[in-house]
């Protein structure tokens, strides 16, 4: 299928950014994902600056993990 992607085609959107998160802050995934679904609800944008003040996770990664949750629906 064309819409399948290939172990040749780059990772794109908010999901590029996790395994730099999970090097960088030495936690999976899904501790992320478990912080932002608790505060199921609060706006993007606060979150997203909740991770960064309270978390230390810089802007860019804090909004892909926001932003991936919301758009699956867990936040």
């Amino acid at each position: 299928m064309a819409d399948e992607p290939t172990s040749s085609e780059p990772i794109k959107g908010p999901t590029s950014y996790f395994p730099s998160i999970e090097k960088t802050y030495g936690k999976p995934m899904s501790h992320w994902f478990a912080l932002v679904a608790a505060r199921k609800g609060a706006k993007h944008s606060d979150t997203v600056n909740w991770l960064k003040k309270e978390h230390g996770l810089g802007h860019g990664h804090a909004n892909a993990i926001v932003a991936h949750c919301k758009s699956a629906g867990k936040a």
